[in-house]
């Protein structure tokens, strides 16, 4: 288990800025904020550098992810916002929409047919109720949002 060795905050050459925890080989570990030069920001866990565990990454044009964090991807559960307020709350995979869950359009419905079952490459592929895999996935989003998402506006 690798232990953090140092808190403090570092500007990368690229504009890159880390306020955190680390590591005793220098990467982000623990509790972190950066903020890329492109205005990309996250808050949330680290691991070996990478964004592990709970977490919010907000971009530029206001879409929003909230959750579970892994090697550096949205994994787990979670809710992903579209800056036109449209969301999906379910599972994620190595970055992608992946699993069970629900999307809501941005007039508040999920479509019909519902759109709520199993997803895979960002398609609904079977229709089926997963209240338990929404419910988890905003629980997560709601707690991600609640321990980290004032950060990202707190400067």
């Amino acid at each position: 288990m690798t232990a953090v060795a140092a808190t403090g905050g570092y500007r990368y050459k690229d504009g890159t800025h880390y306020v955190g925890t680390w590591d005793k080989e220098g990467k982000p570990h623990g509790e972190g904020y950066i903020l890329f030069p492109d205005d990309i920001r996250y808050s949330g866990s680290f691991k070996d550098g990478k964004f592990s565990g709970l977490g919010v990454l907000v971009f530029p044009d206001g879409a929003r992810y909230e959750g579970d964090f892994l090697k550096g991807w949205f994994h787990g559960y979670g809710t992903f916002w579209r800056s036109d307020t449209m969301r999906f709350e379910g599972e994620f995979r190595g970055g992608h929409i992946h699993g069970f869950g629900r999307m809501t359009f941005n007039d508040g419905t999920s479509g019909f047919p519902k759109h709520e079952g199993f997803f895979k490459d960002r398609r609904i592929l079977e229709q089926k109720k997963c209240p338990e895999i929404v419910d988890l996935a905003q629980k997560i989003s709601f707690m991600a949002r609640q321990k980290y998402f004032k950060d990202l506006y707190d400067e």
